[in-house]
């Protein structure tokens, strides 16, 4: 372990929470939820139109066993299931909401840099 308490893979402390949070559509699922309340698997869905069932359940799964969503199956004919966003889970809406700020203030500048960077990539360089 370094001065820190991180070992030495762990250089950055919020490796963690960025493989947790940020992995390829937990976002979407949390902040759908965070927003929405609770809902069934097919209205999740809805909101998230370009996720797959398969998907959709593997992330659910996932998010269940992280403590961040909370799984309620309701034994009726037939039976119904809903997913919601645990205290946990909630406990992130800050992130997301300084996320939402700091994409509405510099994604337009960060359009921009690519733009300028794309357009001077195609110019020729004169390297080998």
């Amino acid at each position: 372990m370094g001065a820190t308490g991180h070992s030495s893979e762990q250089a950055c402390p919020i490796g963690p929470v960025v493989d947790i949070v940020f992995s390829r559509w937990t976002t979407p699922i949390l902040w759908t939820l965070n927003a929405q309340g609770r809902l069934r698997f097919v209205e999740l869905q809805r909101h998230i139109a370009t996720i797959t069932p398969k998907v959709l359940t593997q992330r659910l799964r996932q998010l269940e066993r992280d403590g961040l969503v909370i799984r309620t199956y309701h034994p009726e004919v037939p039976p119904r299931v809903e997913y919601e966003i645990s205290e946990l889970g909630r406990s992130l809406a800050p992130l997301f909401a300084a996320l939402a700020d700091w994409s509405t203030a510099h994604i337009d500048s960060v359009e921009e840099s690519r733009a300028e960077y794309d357009a001077t990539e195609r110019l020729p360089s004169g390297r080998p």
